[in-house]
């Protein structure tokens, strides 16, 4: 199993083969503009929600800057890529010797993708550079999510932004930029990608095959997407609309009728095969709590408030224990479950 297959969702396309981008017109102008003056920056952090197309704008403006090495020459605006060029037909095989994805590796003894990019990972930037550093070319890496990086590795990115090679271009892609070393976001310059709006994820869906044709259907994925292709793919191929009504279940219900289905949703979510929708339901628990520890600050219940926010790390210790032990991860929903029901 590649890389690129072990992350991507059912449904989606790859961001190194993609033609298409949605909702980002700004964007795309800003990082072309940019290039074309010759005074861009070395490091562009592009941040957001997951799933809204940060990749897919890293790989295309890679794309823009190899098929237009002579910034002064390039035009002003990000074209659609020509698929059927060399440097799209290089970039989307992860062929191009001008071009490095760092993104967490496949564990080749599990075929299951690793928690963390490691410094491993990082020391192939080192190798890219000194491999390339006598082609005048332009040497681009994409670290996608720096979130991802662990602490010895992002210390390790951090030298590199910090001493950059000549014709050196990092496109770092963080869903939660807060989380990252000060250092880094301060080498970086700061491109906010925002959640896409409903004709541009309606637009970008039917561009994978899968149309929004109304009702009830499209309402709920529209509302519970929050702007996000892969958060909609969660919904559509893989029972995320499914899960949270099993879920608003768990909390309405009392006594028996309660405990059979919390024994029922964590059944799925610690089924075979389940890591996807297992991250989706996290995420969404978390959103549950979070909300109504707001609307308990709101209300002036302060107590409340407190106590719904602490579930939220005390339900991330659980997962990472549980994780980190191999613990039964039935047992552990259910005790998130029932923790989150007081």
């Amino acid at each position: 199993m590649s890389e690129e297959s072990a992350g991507l969702l059912e449904g989606a396309v790859p961001p190194a083969r993609n033609p298409h981008l949605y909702g980002h017109h700004a964007a795309e102008d800003f990082l072309a503009r940019s290039y074309q003056s010759g005074k861009g920056h070395h490091a562009i952090l592009i941040e957001g929600p997951e799933g809204i197309g940060k990749a897919t704008l890293a790989f295309r403006f890679a794309n823009h800057v190899l098929s237009h090495p002579d910034p002064a020459m390039a035009p002003d605006h990000l074209a659609d890529p020509d698929l059927n060029s060399p440097v799209s037909r290089q970039i989307a095989s992860g062929a191009s010797h001008n071009l490095l994805h760092l993104a967490r590796p496949v564990d080749e003894k599990t075929g299951k993708t690793k928690t963390a990019i490691t410094v491993d990972e990082v020391r192939r930037a080192g190798h890219f550079f000194s491999q390339t550093s006598g082609t005048g070319n332009w040497r681009i890496v994409i670290i996608d999510p720096a979130d991802d990086l662990n602490r010895n590795a992002a210390n390790a990115i951090l030298k590199i932004l910090e001493e950059p090679p000549r014709r050196a271009l990092f496109l770092v892609l963080s869903h939660a930029p807060g989380k990252l070393l000060p250092t880094i976001r301060s080498r970086c310059q700061s491109l906010r990608l925002s959640p896409l709006g409903d004709q541009d994820l309606s637009t970008a869906l039917a561009g994978l095959g899968m149309p929004l044709d109304g009702g009830k259907t499209q309402e709920m994925v529209l509302g519970m997407s929050k702007g996000s292709v892969s958060q909609a793919l969660k919904l559509l191929n893989y029972g995320g609309t499914e899960i949270i009504s099993a879920f608003d279940e768990v909390i309405a219900a009392d006594g028996p009728t309660a405990r059979k289905a919390m024994h029922r949703l964590a059944d799925v979510l610690s089924g075979k095969d389940s890591e996807v929708i297992f991250g989706f339901f996290l995420e969404h628990l978390s959103d549950h709590l979070i909300d109504r520890a707001r609307h308990a600050a709101l209300a002036g219940d302060l107590s409340t408030a407190d106590r719904q926010a602490k579930l939220v790390s005390d339900m991330t210790e659980k997962i990472t224990i549980a994780q980190a032990y191999n613990l039964d991860r039935k047992q552990t929903i259910l005790s998130i479950l029932d923790a989150a029901r007081r």
